[in-house]
């Protein structure tokens, strides 16, 4: 979406979102809020590429503003958070500055932290990382298994310095994570016995970008925790955007039935 197409979405709607740069000597973290910043936390973490406002129906959701602070930002790399040239791939490094997001946020209670696709293994290692502010974490459609890294016939194309010459810088971010993701998940396979907290992981059948077998490395890493494993035969990656309804039940659940920590 362009900053127009952004303008006239919102243009008639009653919410709508303050725009927040958290920036400092090392990082810039662009954040879009909706809602009194006293209600709890939910923070949205997007895919590659991605931006703040894939989750628009998250954030437009009229219930999940009366129950959240919502936080949607745009990923080191992305959008308003770009600073330097170097693309920003490291999984620990995204999850610390990301967590600066949840500085706007005034009430004192624990997150809800979302993410998606390559946002979610992130989501994961900021709830490892800061558990004192998480309560709950939801991955969805979550590449996690280091040995299923899916990559296409076009992948190698983007690597090549003349082809980066015309593309998006945000493309260009995207396949610097894709190639740099497997050794990234398997520094995070030791660390997943240390997430002690509820998490939810929801997996669709007909996924083409994460190989659906996702599911059991997560059921595998994560068969010590209180995880809520969601199958969904039918439904492709983007299952925050074809199943909404089921995903804002998810999110409310987790404020509800998660005790405050």
């Amino acid at each position: 979406m362009t900053e127009n197409d952004i303008r006239e979405h919102y243009a008639n709607r009653p919410v709508k979102p303050v725009y927040h740069t958290l920036e400092n000597d090392t990082m810039k973290l662009f954040c879009a809020s909706i809602g009194p910043d006293t209600l709890p936390p939910l923070l949205l973490i997007h895919g590659a590429p991605g931006a703040w406002y894939g989750y628009l129906r998250l954030l437009d959701d009229s219930l999940l503003q009366q129950r959240f602070h919502l936080i949607s930002v745009d990923r080191p790399g992305y959008g308003y958070s770009r600073k330097g040239r170097k693309p920003l791939t490291g999984i620990d490094q995204q999850a610390h500055q990301i967590a600066h997001a949840l500085s706007l946020n005034k009430s004192g209670r624990t997150a809800v932290v979302l993410g998606r696709s390559y946002g979610a293994p992130i989501a994961a290692r900021l709830a490892m990382l800061y558990p004192d502010k998480v309560k709950h974490l939801l991955m969805v459609a979550p590449p996690i298994d280091p040995d299923r890294e899916k990559f296409f016939w076009f992948s190698k194309w983007g690597k090549l310095p003349v082809v980066q010459l015309f593309l998006p810088g945000r493309l260009n971010t995207a396949t610097a994570e894709k190639y740099a993701h497997p050794a990234e998940l398997q520094q995070l396979q030791s660390c997943w016995s240390g997430l002690c907290l509820p998490v939810t992981v929801m997996q669709g059948g007909n996924d083409w970008l994460v190989d659906p077998a996702n599911l059991d490395f997560a059921k595998q890493v994560l068969a010590d925790t209180q995880t809520n494993f969601i199958f969904l035969p039918e439904a492709g990656h983007l299952i925050t955007n074809s199943h909404p309804d089921l995903v804002r039940e998810l999110i409310l659940e987790a404020a509800v039935h998660t005790d405050e920590r």
